[in-house]
């Protein structure tokens, strides 16, 4: 496994896991992140679209056979 691949699963977690937080848990991260929420609001759009960006490198890893 080469360091990209390693990143790549890196950053599809954080976005996941950052889509399901705006998406599911708003309430409970302005709650108990009070200073992240204030300097990071919990936006849809640009959750998904980190998602969206995180899923176009996994398939440019994917055609250069680079991803396992």
């Amino acid at each position: 496994m080469s360091i990209e691949v390693i990143v790549f699963y890196l950053l599809l977690i954080d976005s996941i896991s950052c889509v399901l937080i705006v998406f599911f848990g708003e309430q409970w991260y302005t709650k108990h992140f009070r200073i992240f929420s204030r300097l990071f609001p919990p936006a849809k759009g640009w959750a998904l679209y980190y998602l969206v960006l995180v899923l176009w490198v996994g398939s440019l890893l994917f055609r250069i056979n680079g991803l396992v």
